[in-house]
């Protein structure tokens, strides 16, 4: 199944915001516990599969491209990170496919070296953090430093919002704390931060009104529809998908855990968005926010 704004392109249009590894170094290695923990409330096998079978599963939909995300939330976890090199790798094999950003925990004391390597020697595109896995709250001073880095570099940043279902079922959480997901904190940063441009990834349950406040009053801040299946997003975070934010609202799927084809036909049975609206969705918002 393809949509229709999308079979009429000469070629797959559809951009993916936010796709992991579908390999070990990812969904094993990285993940550990709290990413079982996961997949069970997806109701997903962790099985791996190679980039060349996701590839085509996503061409076959109509998506051309994908953001490949970095991962490192060790200090937190104590679970080994996605290596930034690795993700590097992926994407010199790819190039055409997917657009790559690192893994930067702000809890180490390498995190602004870390991240100036990422830029300058590797050649990635932005950098992704997960507020709850990685145990940090991003408006706390002490990270300053390492925002203000990013800022001069030039690139934009991906931020988890909402809740999270690493580690959802387990006895606590295994320790993990939903409060970093909540996207009033990446508004301090945004605030402090006007060309830091960032994206906002998920309909940010239980704060999607606050989320959506945000992209609103922040012309830096963005946000995606990844993580959910459409028929779950909130009335009013489609509603304003399509008429006040249809220019900073993207596609996003959450790979593995949600696969492009189930994703875009929940889109098309959910959603009545006219073709422009849809097209700046699914890929012209998110060539303006990547610059391609």
């Amino acid at each position: 199944m393809v949509l229709d704004v999308l079979s009429e392109e000469d070629e797959p249009r559809a951009i993916d915001t936010h796709a992991h590894q579908p390999t070990s170094e990812f969904l094993e290695d990285a993940g550990g516990e709290i990413m079982r923990d996961a997949a069970k409330k997806f109701g997903t096998d962790l099985e791996t599969w190679d980039y060349e079978a996701m590839i085509e599963e996503y061409h076959e939909v109509g998506v051309g491209r994908a953001i490949l995300l970095g991962w490192d939330a060790e200090t937190n976890t104590g679970n080994p990170p996605v290596p930034n090199d690795y993700v590097a790798e992926v994407r010199d094999a790819h190039p055409d496919f997917f657009v790559a950003f690192g893994g930067v925990d702000p809890l180490k004391d390498t995190a602004i070296e870390e991240a100036e390597r990422c830029i300058e020697d590797l050649d990635l595109s932005g950098f992704k953090f997960q507020q709850i896995a990685q145990g940090f709250d991003p408006s706390d001073p002490e990270h300053e430093a390492l925002f203000s880095t990013i800022e001069e570099l030039g690139v934009p940043v991906v931020f988890h919002g909402g809740s999270s279902t690493l580690g959802a079922g387990a006895p606590g959480g295994r320790g993990l704390q939903l409060k970093y997901g909540d996207p009033m904190l990446v508004d301090d940063l945004a605030a402090r931060h006007p060309d830091l441009d960032i994206l906002l990834a998920h309909p940010a349950f239980p704060w999607e009104k606050e989320q959506l406040a945000i992209c609103q009053q922040k012309g830096n801040v963005y946000m995606d529809l990844s993580g959910w299946l459409p028929k779950y997003i909130d009335e009013q975070v489609l509603q304003y998908a399509g008429s006040i934010l249809k220019d900073k609202v993207m596609f996003g799927t959450d790979y593995p855990m949600i696969h492009p084809d189930r994703w875009l036909q929940q889109f098309e049975t959910h959603t009545d968005y006219s073709k422009e609206v849809q097209r700046k969705l699914l890929w012209e918002n998110a060539e303006a926010f990547l610059g391609l």
